[in-house]
């Protein structure tokens, strides 16, 4: 029989305070040279679905590895299969931003390992969460019936599609709670065409009839400028739908639509849903970011008169996945959908009014230390650096509409709000359809090349292309240089016809 000793002694250590030290240090020279290299990778991985399948053994190694193995295996197999979002030359979707700051709290929120779903798991967890939710509020303009220091109150979630699914099932228990039994299939949600598909998806979770989920049209054709719901119509259909006995019970609005960056009327929009007692949800997932500058706050102008709203800060804001700020100002609905009881999860503080538990503002019960990430990063680059990041990537976008405008052959399609700019090219004597054809091959031919990634959509029907500033390393030269590929693409295929 073994002593005491020995059993100690052939224990496994998988956290060895000098080993982390200095495993630690190799990794974060790795991806110290992953950034400063990032230029060297093309944008858009080249491989082939199964690429990685077909490399990896089918089966995990009984005995440990070198960590040397480990990152040699990371550049060979895994950069190679990267869409490289934090490439200069990224200029799709809506960007995720990095930063040192970013960085060092992801690692402390690691480090810390902090499983805060009640106040007595994670006290200081559930308060600095506050602390900068209150913050974060302030910085955005928000009124007080959205900070614990009014009214309401914030918590972070992991993305936008929690955001809305929280905000859906709350507005649809409060609406459900004055009915009679049975009347889930007369619920009506509100958005436009413009609205994320997020947004269907959380509304179908929630129970509420496909048939039951109004896009409301914003756009007939391309030379529609604006793409926003119309507040109008919104309650045309609304006042249709009551006529045929069903009840709108939500609206979500955006301000920055994904496909434009459209804002819709946040103002007349919930004033229409408030005839209705409809709960009135603001996505500004990415757009919102751009608020904590004066000169583009007037479009949250009046979120007083919303229910809720979300704002990512990976997307813009230099914090890393997953980040997703929520406000509501009626936190107890949020509370009566979601919270969750057992007994192994009651303590002492549980019934106390004077606690927050974030499990019952939220899906899951378990949640990540994100309030600390957002602390370092508040803390080490202050707001005034904050806006000015924003700034910078405006004026990189303006550069680039100019550069469009100032090429005959190419049309802005919608005006320019923030970091996004939509064009196409254009042939005179072309039909419609030819047009699409001839913008979808210049995308191809552009992303095809390694060097520039974009991303294409649609409105109208019309095929658009999206060029999007927002990665933080992006500069005036990988501008130029993105438009300078574009052009010359451009040239080849207008050559092509003749």
């Amino acid at each position: 029989m073994m002593n005491h000793s020995e059993t100690s002694s052939d224990k496994f250590q998988p956290m060895d305070p000098e080993d982390f030290r200095k495993q630690v240090h190799r990794t974060v020279d790795f991806i110290a040279d992953y950034y400063k290299n990032i230029e060297s990778y093309p944008v858009l991985s080249p491989v082939e679905p199964g690429f990685l399948l077909s490399q990896l053994p089918n089966i995990a190694p009984i005995n440990a590895e070198p960590l040397e193995a480990v990152l040699r295996d990371v550049e060979k197999y895994i950069i190679p299969g990267l869409l490289h979002w934090v490439s200069p030359n990224f200029f799709a979707y809506f960007p995720l931003t990095t930063s040192t700051a970013g960085f060092i709290g992801e690692m402390l929120c690691s480090a810390f390992n902090a499983l805060g779903f009640n106040w007595i798991a994670s006290p200081a967890g559930t308060e600095l969460e506050m602390v900068v939710m209150d913050w974060m509020a302030n910085i955005f303009g928000l009124p007080p019936s959205f900070s614990f220091s009014g009214t309401g109150g914030g918590v972070i979630h992991s993305s936008t599609s929690e955001a809305i699914l929280c905000t859906v099932v709350a507005a649809r228990d409060r609406v459900l709670a004055r009915l009679e039994p049975g009347s889930l299939s007369k619920l009506v949600a509100y958005g436009s065409d413009q609205t994320h598909s997020v947004f269907g998806k959380a509304c179908r979770i929630a129970g509420i009839a496909p048939c039951n989920i109004r896009l409301l049209e914003t756009s007939p054709n391309v030379k529609s400028a604006e793409c926003s719901l119309s507040p109008v119509l919104l309650r045309r259909t609304m006042e249709d739908d009551v006529a045929a006995g069903l009840i709108p019970f939500y609206v979500c609005a955006t301000v920055g639509t994904t496909s434009t960056t459209a804002v819709d009327p946040v103002r007349e929009v919930a004033e229409v849903a408030s005839n209705y007692t409809a709960w009135v949800h603001i996505d500004a997932a990415y757009a919102g970011s751009a608020c904590i500058c004066p000169e583009f706050r007037h479009h949250l102008d009046g979120v007083e008169l919303v229910d809720s709203i979300s704002i990512s800060p990976y997307k813009w804001l230099l914090s890393h996945l997953d980040c997703c700020c929520v406000w509501v100002r009626h936190p107890d609905f949020l509370m009566k959908s979601l919270s969750l009881d057992g007994e192994y999860i009651q303590n002492s503080f549980s019934d106390s009014k004077n606690v927050v538990d974030y499990k019952d503002w939220q899906i899951g019960l378990t949640r990540r230390f994100r309030a600390l990430r957002l602390w370092v990063i508040l803390r080490c680059y202050g707001v005034a650096n904050l806006q000015a990041h924003i700034r910078s990537d405006v004026e990189l976008a303006k550069m680039f509409e100019q550069l469009v405008v100032q090429d005959p052959r190419f049309e802005v399609v919608v005006p320019r709000k923030f970091g996004l700019v939509c064009f196409r090219l254009g042939t005179r004597g072309c039909n419609s359809d030819r047009v699409d054809e001839l913008n979808e091959s210049l995308l191809k031919a552009v992303n095809s090349t390694g060097r520039v990634y974009m991303t294409h959509t649609k409105v109208g029907g019309a095929y658009i292309l999206r060029f999007v500033v927002g990665v933080v390393s992006t500069e005036e030269r990988h501008v130029a240089a993105a438009w300078d590929l574009i052009k010359e693409k451009a040239d080849d295929l207008v050559g092509k016809l003749g």
